[in-house]
């Protein structure tokens, strides 16, 4: 029993209260409910409301009086006043505007002067507040997200028993500007694609781009994953170890329309992948890689070209002026930033280093590898569907051949996927019941260009009038344009963008897919080899250039 006599008060009256309502029989006389609100001084809707109370808990305690409503000496409003209190306070106070209780209370106290009544004072109206569920108003007043951490309860959270049993990515734009690898102008703020093991806090892979999020960034960064890291590294002179790869049995990934295209998640069924969707409007359940990528930005405020997380850490300082690194070398800072720092220090929640716990613990944990490493990149790539045609199969208005689509000519009649990179359209890769069949542009003349391109020039080409397209008019107009940009005397960022997509087309190093060195100088070159596949500032390590 507590110390406190008031307390001790309040339970001997429940105590009193269960004996007289244990006597009452089961149905109730006029004469036992005469007795009743007698020997408990109530009137019949309380005691009705007692009985009921006892009658569902069985226990004492429902029987205390109730301590909630209006404190000893606080009179409720007027319900005039408290009609013009409400319509303030859901019209005016619970807003994004945030006002002050005293701005709230010469509101309120105006209408009510208007109307000839006694406005509540201001310490009133503080109770009357102090009533509302907070929870709700902050969420009214500072937005949802800053309402749940506050005031939502979240007893545990998203745990892995093992390496590998759940890994999280998303995206974020990166704090900082890359400039253009030859003029060192700035182009603009690169898009971070990152991949956490949520087990050991590892980080799995990651990926740059200058473009907004996408299916091609998910596919990039989920092949970096997965992948040997070690070829990578040696290519960015790096010698820290990158000991995270395989397939991670679940992803966690947020709503963003990449991560609900049909072609990825057909890609994490074929790889035994459980792939899960955040709840909408619940950024908690992706903790872990907010932090990380909070971690990494925190890392990435030290380059100059940082725009810092907001305004005021910036103040006056000019981050494109200051911009000095392309994607390239932040692309190699990121990654040194990882193997030799986030990897080697202690994580609070781990009590031990990210590189640590995924040595100790991987042997727990099933490591599955892709079979075919290019296959594996090809599944995630985004995807259309074509019919086999008696010229080819068509796409983005391009005519693709292959000699291997001969041999399905006149089988029935039915959609093949299509798997292309959207930064070279010089290839696609056809999905058939035999493997892959890589097909190229009918006319072999026809140069690599990006998706992005052939947007634009179907974009000009409406604007100029025309309807109908065709794909030698899109390739002249890609021409014409590359023309303009090339010998355009003032470059605009926008432009100088356009020239960074197109830097890949060059002929440069592919991704390594093979386990070490001296296994793929054995691999012969691929046959009809014109520009390289899937050329990135992230795999451009094997050594396989155009013939020409």
């Amino acid at each position: 029993m507590s110390d406190n006599p008031v307390a001790d008060k309040d339970w001997e009256e429940a105590e009193f209260r269960a004996r007289a309502l244990a006597e009452l029989p089961e149905r109730l006389s006029p004469s036992a409910v005469e007795r009743a609100m007698h020997q408990l001084n109530v009137s019949r809707s309380t005691l009705f409301r007692l009985v009921k109370q006892f009658r569902e808990d069985g226990r004492t305690s429902a029987l205390l009086r109730n301590t909630r409503g209006p404190k000893p000496g606080m009179h409720p409003l007027d319900p005039a006043v408290e009609e013009i209190v409400f319509r303030h306070f859901t019209g005016f106070y619970a807003t994004r505007r945030k006002p002050t209780r005293t701005r709230f209370w010469r509101e309120v106290a105006a209408d009510c002067r208007a109307q000839g009544l006694t406005p509540p004072s201001i310490r009133r109206l503080d109770r009357w507040l102090e009533g509302r569920d907070q929870a709700k108003l902050m969420s009214r007043r500072e937005g949802k997200d800053k309402a749940e951490r506050r005031h939502l309860a979240t007893p545990g959270g998203l745990a892995a028993s093992h390496p590998l049993e759940i890994a999280q990515i998303d995206h974020t734009k990166a704090d900082v500007t890359v400039v253009d690898p030859v003029t060192r102008r700035p182009l603009g703020r690169p898009t971070l694609t990152v991949a956490i093991d949520v087990n050991t806090r590892m980080i799995m892979g990651f990926h740059l781009s200058l473009e907004p999020p996408s299916l091609l960034a998910v596919a990039l960064c989920l092949t970096h994953a997965v992948m040997d890291k070690s070829h990578w590294l040696t290519a960015r002179g790096i010698s820290a170890d990158w000991s995270a790869q395989g397939i991670p049995n679940a992803i966690y990934v947020d709503n963003g329309a990449e991560f609900h295209a049909a072609a990825f998640e057909r890609a994490c069924s074929e790889y035994q992948i459980d792939l899960r969707h955040r709840p909408p409007g619940t950024p908690r359940y992706g903790g872990h890689i907010e932090r990380l990528i909070g971690t990494m930005m925190g890392a990435i405020h030290l380059l100059p070209g940082s725009h810092f997380s907001n305004v005021f850490e910036r103040g006056d300082l000019d981050a494109e002026a200051e911009a000095v690194m392309t994607l390239d070398e932040l692309e190699t800072w990121l990654a040194l930033e990882i193997t030799g720092s986030y990897h080697a220090r202690v994580h609070s929640a781990l009590e031990t280093t990210p590189a640590a716990a995924w040595a100790a613990r991987v042997n727990e944990a099933r490591l599955r590898m892709p079979a075919d490493l290019r296959q594996f990149l090809v599944d995630f790539l985004p995807s259309e569907r074509r019919v086999l045609q008696r010229d080819g199969l068509h796409l983005f208005h391009i005519r693709y051949w292959s000699d291997g689509l001969r041999w399905l000519m006149g089988r029935e009649s039915r959609k093949f996927t299509l798997k292309y990179d959207p930064r070279d359209l010089s290839r696609i890769f056809v999905l058939t019941d035999e493997g892959i069949i890589e097909a190229r542009p009918a006319d072999l003349t026809r140069p690599a260009i990006t998706l992005w391109e052939h947007r634009a020039a179907r974009r000009s080409l409406r604007e100029a009038g025309r309807r109908s397209v065709d794909e030698e008019l899109i390739f002249r107009t890609i021409e014409a344009q590359r023309e303009l940009i090339d010998t355009a005397v003032r470059q605009t960022k926008a432009t100088r963008r356009h020239q960074a997509r197109r830097a890949h087309l060059a002929p440069l190093l592919m991704i390594d897919v093979t386990p070490d060195a001296a296994a793929r100088d054995t691999l012969p070159a691929p046959e009809g080899e014109g520009s390289p596949f899937l050329s990135h500032p992230g795999f451009k390590v094997e050594e396989w250039y155009d013939d020409d």
